[in-house]
């Protein structure tokens, strides 16, 4: 028996899209956000080359809204997020609207665990099939027990 494989190292493991577009989130939508540290403000999470991501400037649940200009068609959404001073659980919830946030459809809600220095980081890409959005919401709890902020390294959607 002989099985196709090879070595790789443990830092450069990552979820990879290669032949993914991502949307330009600039030009397609407005964005609400409940706070933002100015020193990591929405924009370093959404748009591609930036290396700071984005964190909340108070503690406790926060979202991040996106209101397209026109009903966009999503095939995949990707998330990252990094903790690599305290040790938390964390959930998020994201959910989709096709008619301006009056009702909403969940995609996904998951609680995961940063246990830093050994577990900092949380991708997730996600297929989706969904026509006619006309709002992603991202909600994150940084701390399931109360506080903590809320941080995301990146958000990419095609």
């Amino acid at each position: 028996m002989v099985i196709r494989k090879r070595i790789i190292e443990l830092e450069s493991q990552q979820v990879t899209s290669t032949d993914q577009t991502w949307l330009d989130v600039e030009q397609l939508a407005q964005v609400e956000v409940t706070s933002e540290d100015t020193e990591f403000p929405i924009e370093s999470a959404l748009v591609a080359g930036s290396a700071t991501g984005w964190r909340a400037a108070s503690e406790g649940e926060q979202a991040i809204r996106l209101l397209f200009d026109s009903p966009q068609k999503l095939g995949c959404i990707r998330l990252d997020f990094i903790e690599e001073t305290q040790q938390r659980t964390q959930e998020f919830v994201l959910k989709w609207s096709s008619d301006g946030g009056k009702t909403w459809h969940d995609i996904v809600r998951q609680q995961y665990n940063f246990s830093p220095p050994d577990a900092v980081r949380e991708l997730e890409e996600y297929h989706v099939e969904l026509d006619s959005v006309t709002t992603l919401e991202l909600r994150i709890i940084p701390e399931i027990s109360g506080g903590g902020y809320a941080t995301l390294a990146q958000m990419r959607i095609g």
